[in-house]
């Protein structure tokens, strides 16, 4: 049998990690069809079905299942074999918005390094505003983060709903102040809720102020307070009170890519990084 194409191997793999040849297309810098080409050469060669494609969904087969983790090592093993003689290991500095990526970053970040094992990556976690400012700064390669202002530019990866959500056996009394559950300052998505209440006559109070969105999202989960966030990183089982308690409308925002990468291996991983977003924004 001919060695594997490597192409062909890497195609599979991206198809399978993103579950959409639209997606694997995205990250590979290729369009559907040619995704499509590549993994119909790659099941020939190997003469075995590797994924089940339908109208709604992309899966992979029996066989597609246990061709995985050794497609991974194949592709590994290429990566360590270029990185050897090659100087310092390449480095991606990468800022990310908590409120932009929330729990799915640890997922997000497996998928690019799952695409290029042999790069660095640094990821400063924070919010939009400060991370926007390194980036000016050229104190970062690229970022994601909520669209702040009239800025230009930048590649949008998903549009995000908002709602204020808590969990089921929450209970608000009449007259009493909302209990909130928030970012501290200076998160925009804090300002955006609060301007929305005070704009309303809405008195509120903090219950609980947190860190991160993990733990704002913990305190949803408790049924502690309730908490402005984007539906797509709302805690699994979390409702949105909005319309019950007739809160204001906290509207949408757009959720960017920006980047300065010029060099190709750090840009197709930063390619992938955007295709998995979007991806688990659809699911």
């Amino acid at each position: 049998m001919k060695p594997l194409d490597l192409d062909t191997v890497q195609a599979f793999v991206l198809v399978a990690d993103l579950g959409s040849f639209t997606r694997a297309g995205e990250a590979s810098g290729a369009t559907q069809s040619a995704v499509s080409l590549k993994l119909k050469r790659l099941e020939a060669q190997l003469n075995r079905r590797l994924i089940e494609r339908t109208p709604r969904s992309v899966r992979l087969t029996a066989e597609g299942t246990a061709f995985l983790n050794p497609a991974r090592d194949l592709l590994t093993a290429n990566q360590r074999a270029l990185a050897l003689g090659n100087g310092p290991m390449p480095r991606l500095t990468l800022g990310v918005s908590d409120h932009a990526a929330g729990p799915e970053l640890p997922a997000l970040l497996a998928r690019m390094n799952g695409f290029d094992p042999g790069l660095a990556i640094d990821v400063a976690i924070g919010f939009s505003h400060s991370l926007l400012e390194d980036y000016d700064r050229q104190r970062l390669d690229a970022v994601i983060v909520r669209r702040e202002g009239s800025r230009r530019g930048g590649e949008m990866l998903v549009e995000d709903e908002f709602g204020w959500f808590t969990a089921p056996s929450f209970r608000h009394q009449p007259g009493e102040k909302l209990r909130l559950a928030m970012l501290s300052p200076p998160c925009g998505v804090r300002a955006l809720a609060i301007r929305a209440l005070d704009a309303a006559g809405i008195a509120w109070r903090e219950t609980f102020s947190g860190g991160g969105v993990t733990a704002v999202a913990a305190a949803v989960v408790s049924g502690i307070a309730v908490a402005p966030l984007a539906r797509r990183i709302a805690p699994t089982g979390s409702i949105d009170i909005g319309p019950a308690l007739k809160l204001p409308r906290l509207g949408r925002s757009k959720v960017m890519l920006y980047s300065r990468i010029g060099d190709p291996r750090q840009r197709a991983a930063l390619r992938t990084l955007a295709a998995a977003f979007r991806s688990h924004a659809s699911t």
